[in-house]
This record gives C-alpha cells, sequence and structure tokens, in this order.
C-alpha cells in the first residue's frame, strides 16, 4: 500500500498571513477546499478563493471573543481519524466528518509581545489554544496529515507542493511533523518561563541552531545556538569557528567591564586577556595592550570598548589575528582590516545578555546566575596600616576586572592602566603568582610600583612575600581566610597596602 498521499483538503487558521498567498493559490489550483476562520478566511475571500467556514462545519460560532473557534470534535476528527482504520472510517461517515489532509497554523507572537513590554492581560491573550492543539492533533497523524506549524515551514512547503503537484510521501510528512513539535515544545517552554518563579526548575528552548566546521577539535561536531545576528554584524571573513565564538564570548564579557572608561582594548588567548591597557587614544591602547603580551597576542581575539579608527586598524594589521571586535570601525578601519582574508571584523551591537549561564556536568547541567558584581572603590575595605594611594585604587580595580575575566586560580599584574601579566589556571596560587612574575620580566617590564589582584583569598602569607620580593607595592583580593591575619600582618610589617572587597571571582 502506498504511503504517499495527496492534499485534497485544507485548514488555514493563521495570526500572520506573510507569505502565505503563494501557496493557497498554489493549492486552490491543484483543487483544495479551504476550511478556515476570521481573519484568514476573510483572507482567502479577498484573493478569490472559496471557502467553507469552520463555523458551518461545526454549527457554532466563534465564541468568547474568538478564543473558542476551531476546538470541536468535527474539525479534530477530520484531521486525527486513521484512514487505515475501519473504526475511524465509519464514524467519520456516520458524524458527517471532513477530511482535513492539511493544517497551516501561525501560532499568536507570545515571545514577541513578552518582549514588546505588554501588560500581563495583552500576554495571556496570545496564549495560543486552538493552534497549539490543531498543531499537536496534525503532527501526531502525520500518517495521514501534513503539519505547516509557522511562516518557517512555507517555503519548503510550496516547494514541495510545486515538485509533486500536492501529493507528500510519509517521510515529508514525518520532518514537518518533527518541526511541528519543535514548534509545540518551544511555545510551551516559553510560556513555562515566563509563569515559573521555582529556580529548581529549568526549560531552554533554542531555535535555528548553526552548524560549525567543527567543535573544539576537528574529529568533535559543533554547533551554535542562539541569535548571533542581534549581538554582531559581520563585516568580514571567514565562518567563526566554535573556539573563536568561546573567545568572543570571554572579549565580551571582559570588556563589559570597561563600558565608558577611557579607550580600553584587549586581546585574548584561549580565553584569557594576555594583553589589555586603557589610554587615550585607542591606538595607545591597543599598542600597549600588544606589548603585555606579543606572543600570545599571534592568532588572538581583540577588542576595543570604543571605535577603532584608521591608524589603529594599521597597526593591528601587521598582527595575525582571528578576530576584531569593537562597537564602531571606520570606513578606513574596515578596509584595512579586510586586506586579510580570513580576519574576522565584528561590530558589537548593545545586547542584554542572559542572566543565567548553563554548562554540562555529569548526566546534567549546572546553572548559576550570571556574575554582575563588578569591584568598584566603594566596596574596597584597605585593612593593612598603610592604605593604597589614589594611582594604586585605580590599578587596583583595573587588575581586579581582568582578575574576575580569567581562568582560576589566577593573579593578575597591573601597572599605570595596563596589564602587566598573569598567571592563569594554575592549581596552585603560589603557582599562578610565579607564573606571573616570569612571564612579567620575559617582556621587561618592571614590576616595582605594580599592583597585584587574585581571585581568591590568600590562605597563607606566602603570596604577599613573594610578590613583595618582585616590587609589588598594593593587593587587591576578597579576603575570607580563617588565617586572613598573617598576610595582614606581613603586609603592615613590609609597608604594603591591601584592600579587601568581600567578592570572590572564581571563574573554573
Amino acid at each position: 500500500m502506498s504511503t504517499n498521499k495527496t492534499i485534497k483538503s485544507a485548514l488555514v487558521s493563521v495570526f500572520s498571513k506573510d507569505g502565505l498567498e503563494p501557496i493557497v493559490q498554489k493549492l486552490h489550483k491543484q483543487g483544495v477546499t479551504f476550511y478556515s476562520t476570521g481573519g484568514t478566511e476573510d483572507f482567502l475571500k479577498s484573493l478569490g478563493i472559496p471557502v467553507v467556514a469552520v463555523e458551518d462545519v461545526t454549527s457554532y460560532p466563534s465564541i468568547l471573543g474568538g478564543r473558542v473557534k476551531t476546538l470541536h470534535p468535527k474539525i479534530f476528527g477530520g484531521i486525527l481519524n486513521r484512514q487505515d482504520h475501519e473504526g475511524d472510517v465509519s464514524q467519520m461517515t456516520e458524524y458527517d466528518i471532513p477530511q482535513i489532509d492539511l493544517v497551516i497554523v501561525d501560532l499568536y507572537p507570545f515571545e514577541n509581545t513578552v518582549a514588546s513590554g505588554a501588560s500581563e492581560a495583552d500576554i495571556i491573550e496570545k496564549i495560543d489554544i486552538g493552534g497549539i492543539s490543531l498543531i499537536r492533533a496534525a503532527a501526531k497523524n502525520f500518517k495521514d496529515t501534513v503539519i505547516i506549524p509557522s511562516v518557517a515551514q512555507y517555503a519548503p512547503f510550496l516547494e514541495l507542493l510545486e515538485e509533486k503537484n500536492g501529493e507528500t510521501s510519509l517521510e515529508d510528512r514525518k520532518k514537518f511533523a518533527t518541526q511541528a513539535f519543535h514548534i509545540s515544545s518551544h511555545y510551551d517552554a516559553a510560556i513555562f518561563n515566563y509563569f515559573n518563579t521555582d529556580d529548581t526548575f529549568f526549560k531552554l528552548s533554542y531555535s535555528n541552531g548553526q552548524v560549525l566546521r567543527y567543535g573544539e577539535n576537528p574529529h568533535q561536531k559543533g554547533y551554535f545556538f542562539g541569535n548571533f545576528d542581534a549581538m554582531f554584524t559581520k563585516k568580514h571573513g571567514k565562518e567563526l569557528s566554535y573556539n573563536n565564538l568561546l573567545d568572543v564570548d570571554a572579549a565580551v564579557n571582559l570588556i563589559a567591564e570597561f563600558k565608558g572608561n577611557d579607550p580600553t582594548f584587549a586581546i585574548l588567548k584561549h580565553n584569557n586577556a594576555c594583553g589589555l591597557a586603557t589610554r587615550g587614544t585607542m591606538k595607545q591602547a591597543y599598542l600597549d595592550a600588544l606589548a603585555g603580551d606579543p606572543t600570545s597576542a599571534f592568532g588572538g581575539v581583540l577588542i576595543a570598548n570604543g571605535k577603532i579608527d584608521g591608524e589603529t586598524a594599521a597597526e593591528i594589521n601587521s598582527l595575525f589575528c582571528e578576530v576584531v571586535i569593537a562597537p564602531e570601525f571606520s570606513a578606513e578601519a574596515i578596509a584595512t582590516l579586510s586586506e586579510k582574508k580570513n580576519r574576522i571584523i565584528l561590530v558589537q551591537h548593545e545586547v542584554e545578555l542572559p542572566q543565567l549561564q548553563v554548562r554540562t556536568a555529569l548526566n546534567g547541567v549546572l546553572v548559576q546566575d550570571r556574575n554582575n558584581l563588578t569591584d568598584n572603590k566603594d566596596n574596597l575595605r584597605t585593612v593593612t596600616t598603610t592604605a593604597p594611594t589614589a594611582e594604586e585604587v585605580d590599578d587596583l580595580i583595573f587588575a581586579s576586572k581582568i582578575c574576575k575575566n580569567t581562568k582560576s586560580n589566577t593573579i593578575v599584574f597591573a601597572k599605570n592602566g595596563q596589564l602587566i601579566a598573569s598567571g592563569t589556571g594554575q592549581t596552585s596560587r603560589v603557582d599562578a603568582l610565579k607564573q606571573a612574575i616570569e612571564k612579567a620580566h620575559s617582556f621587561n617590564f618592571d614590576l616595582n610600583g605594580a599592583v597585584m589582584a587574585s581571585d581568591a583569598f590568600f590562605p597563607f602569607p606566602d603570596c604577599v612575600e613573594i610578590a613583595k620580593n618582585a616590587g609589588i607595592t598594593a593587593v587587591i583580593q576578597p579576603g575570607g581566610s580563617i588565617k586572613d591575619e598573617l598576610s595582614i600582618n606581613y603586609c603592615n610589617e613590609n609597608g604594603l597596602s591591601m584592600v579587601f572587597t568581600g567578592t570572590r571571582h572564581f571563574k573554573h
């Protein structure tokens, strides 16, 4: 028995009519009988297409302000009947139920209504009942029924109509049913998340995943689920990879700490800053960021908190880098940076980032609030007899912002608004400190007068002692160790200033 079906009847009930006309005109030419309601019925009639009103089938008008139109056994029977089931066939005749081979539905725009800031009453009215029921019914009965659940499926369906002249295979119908269940589950997740206040429940749904070249390594598949185009306008370059996106994410989070500051430029490699500087011009900020670690900058991701002009772009152009990001580029900068065929140029837009961070772990997921706390002068508590100077306080805050966005365990050195060196991702804080000292010396930085930031407290005074011997004069850390006094006493005895923030910034 053939599983191919020819569409002879269709129920069309949509919120948006965009893109619908070519489909219904094609179906009309193929002799399809239409059933419809309300605005969609009027739309079809305006095209000169005969329509059977749903209320003529059900003998019930649209009631309750349009909340109930299609919810009736004669409609759902027409969709859900099994055409190879003797009992179903008999009941279709007994109750005079019309066969419905195709359902085209476009749900009320619930997410857009929420995003618009509409009142709760308006939002509630955009919870679709009839539409979602039609989608589920038709998708469940994909063996006999075709479901087109959103505008996104109009184009492939029209192509199918033209290729097969109204005939569909079981595979075609199952493919549309899969899309339908995605639409319905995504819709329900959005509604649930609007209502939900219980943090022990978690639902996440994304549409239109982007296939990446590969994952972290070439043998791994990779995908991105999100609205990349809302965050960036891509001006030039190859497609972004999985690793590019991780670095871009780290860069965006880091530069957000310097929003509204003087020109600030950061260079990142493997999610960590290897160079960062705040200066009077973007060009100088870039040059001093690069000086922090010109070796690691090779192949890195670059980001600025302001416009990249032609002079800055000319300096960047001599560096091999994967991605350059800024809220604005001059035309000259775009032209210069585009000289490298594969270099990715992204204009960053103001977009609110998700307030929940999600990662897989074991046989589930870990979810946490975004770390929105940034250390500032108001929350510093000087715990030593020597207080930091005004210049040191500025550098301490500067270093702390970098430290917050660097893999733990981490130590960051800064001086005069420049990242001097950092020790990142070490298994002990002492190792991170020693790594930072070695790195600073390898690039001929003078640590005398520099400041040090730590992402967590010092359990022993060894770190402040090593830092003092390297030339560090001021320290910022969260505090909270039962042995804080040991580090404080050492600083007092050796003329270091130290401030506590009260906030730990681990980043694993």
